[in-house]
């Protein structure tokens, strides 16, 4: 992953960021045993998703295909998929 800067955007960095602070929000009420506070946290996780896709849709993300899908595609155009059974 190091050669393909897989994850070095900052789309991929704001989603990330955000879902983890969900995740201690969420962790933290579930154990307050508070249920309001656990779900809140569930939805900022979400909302991490979100702005993560909404910052790469705009340009923020990976430039082009990733590296390891071009050469899984190159893969599967010199061997068709075998039919099982």
């Amino acid at each position: 992953m190091a050669g393909s800067s897989h994850g070095h955007t900052p789309a991929a960095w704001t989603g990330v960021i955000i879902t983890f602070i969900g995740f201690c929000v969420a962790g933290a009420f579930m154990v307050m045993a508070r249920p309001v506070g656990f779900w809140a946290g569930i939805a900022i996780v979400l909302l991490g998703g979100v702005v993560g896709g909404i910052m790469r849709m705009m340009g923020l993300g990976q430039k082009g295909e990733h590296p390891v899908h071009q050469f899984t595609n190159k893969i599967e155009e010199r061997e068709p998929a075998r039919a099982e059974g």
